[in-house]
């Protein structure tokens, strides 16, 4: 990624990034207003575009700006009856970042997984490809606004 781990980490994050950039996800707010996820929260989120229809909670598992954070679905929700993703963020060199995306995911229902799963996995992927790629692009013309607002936010961008 065009920026530092810290960076990253809280333009996927802080919903006031995110909404800006997140292809994929149309609406992301946390249960009970907090601006950005913490272990044991919830979030609830809908998708974007033709993926509007399709919602999900998730509980966050683990939340260490500006490193790790990780999630899985709480419940289920077509076409999932599992989800559960990590973003590991780690600084490359100056000004920039590696970001690590891992997800499982599990179709349902049970019995037409072996038709929908390979779909749904297929739409997924192509999808989570699509988001990356738009924060790339938004971090490379926006970073220094994370930046500034981190100043105010964090009192610093370092962490």
């Amino acid at each position: 990624m065009p920026a530092p781990a810290d960076v990253v980490f809280d333009a996927f994050h802080y919903h006031v990034w995110r909404a800006r950039w997140d292809s994929l996800v149309g609406n992301a707010r946390v249960v009970g207003g907090a601006p950005c996820p913490f272990v044991g929260a919830e979030t609830e989120n809908t998708g974007h575009g033709w993926l509007r229809g399709l919602s999900m909670r998730t509980r966050f598992v683990s939340f260490d700006r500006p490193h790790v954070a990780a999630a899985s679905m709480v419940g289920r929700s077509f076409p999932f009856s599992r989800w559960a993703a990590s973003m590991r963020h780690r600084d490359a060199q100056p000004g920039h970042s590696v970001l690590i995306y891992v997800y499982t995911i599990e179709a349902s229902p049970k019995a037409l997984r072996w038709l929908l799963e390979p779909v749904v996995a297929w739409v997924f992927a192509r999808q989570t490809r699509r988001r990356f790629a738009r924060m790339h692009a938004f971090l490379a013309a926006h970073a220094h606004e994370v930046v500034a607002w981190q100043r105010t936010e964090h009192g610093s961008s370092a962490t």
